[in-house]
C-alpha cells in the first residue's frame, strides 16, 4: 500500500514536470536561509541560490526579502581577519545573524553584519514575521 502511494505520488511529480511547457512565476515572497557550514563553495552556492531567487522576484526589496543566517562554522568566513580569503564571497553577501559565543564582537565583521544574540532565535523571529525557511 506504501509503495503505490509513494509511487502515484511520484508519477503526479514527474507529469507536472514533463507537461511544464510554459513559464512559471513566483511571487516576492521573505525567505530566509540558514547557513553553519565552514566551506567556502558551500557558502558560494547558497549566495547563487539567493542570488537567483532575488533575480525571479525582480530584484524588488520593497516586495521581498531574503535573510541568510550564518552560525556555528560559518562564522569565520565572515571575520574581517579572513577579508583576504574570502573577499569575492564577502561583496555578494548581504546579511549576517550570529551568536556572539565564538568571541567576535561588532567591529570584527564587515559593516554590513547584524549581531544579534542567537541564529535560533532569529530563525524563529523571521520565520513568525513570515519569511520561508530554506535550508
Amino acid at each position: 500500500m506504501v509503495v503505490r502511494i509513494v509511487s502515484i505520488v511520484l508519477l503526479m511529480a514527474f507529469s507536472v514536470i514533463a507537461s511544464a511547457d510554459e513559464q512559471v512565476t513566483y511571487a516576492p515572497g521573505k525567505v530566509v536561509y540558514d547557513f553553519s557550514s565552514p566551506d567556502p563553495k558551500v557558502l558560494a552556492h547558497l549566495l547563487d541560490r539567493a542570488s537567483l531567487l532575488q533575480n525571479l522576484y525582480g530584484n524588488n526589496p520593497f516586495d521581498a526579502s531574503i535573510v541568510i543566517v550564518v552560525h556555528e562554522g560559518a562564522v569565520p568566513l565572515f571575520a574581517s581577519a579572513n577579508q583576504d580569503a574570502h573577499a569575492d564571497l564577502m561583496h555578494r553577501a548581504s546579511s549576517l545573524a550570529i551568536a556572539r559565543l565564538q568571541g567576535f564582537g561588532s567591529g570584527d565583521f564587515h559593516d554590513f553584519v547584524a549581531l544579534v544574540p542567537m541564529a535560533d532565535a532569529e530563525i524563529v523571529r523571521l520565520q513568525w514575521a513570515g519569511y520561508a525557511y530554506l535550508n
